[in-house]
């Protein structure tokens, strides 16, 4: 599995992985503070993979 996930990445650019991994990195930090929410997982979300997109340009 892992073998898969990092090889969907090959094709990506650099501020693309960025992005990808910001959003994975702030679902788990907006579960983690809100508890497990929906809407906070969801919301970590999208600043995590903002975050990631503006700090690669």
């Amino acid at each position: 599995m892992v073998v898969g996930l990092l090889s969907a990445c090959a094709g990506m650019s650099s501020q693309e992985k960025s992005t990808a991994i910001g959003a994975g990195a702030g679902a788990i930090g907006g579960s983690i503070l809100t508890g497990g929410s929906t809407a906070g997982t969801l919301g970590g979300a999208a600043v995590g993979g903002l975050l990631g997109h503006e700090l690669k340009k």
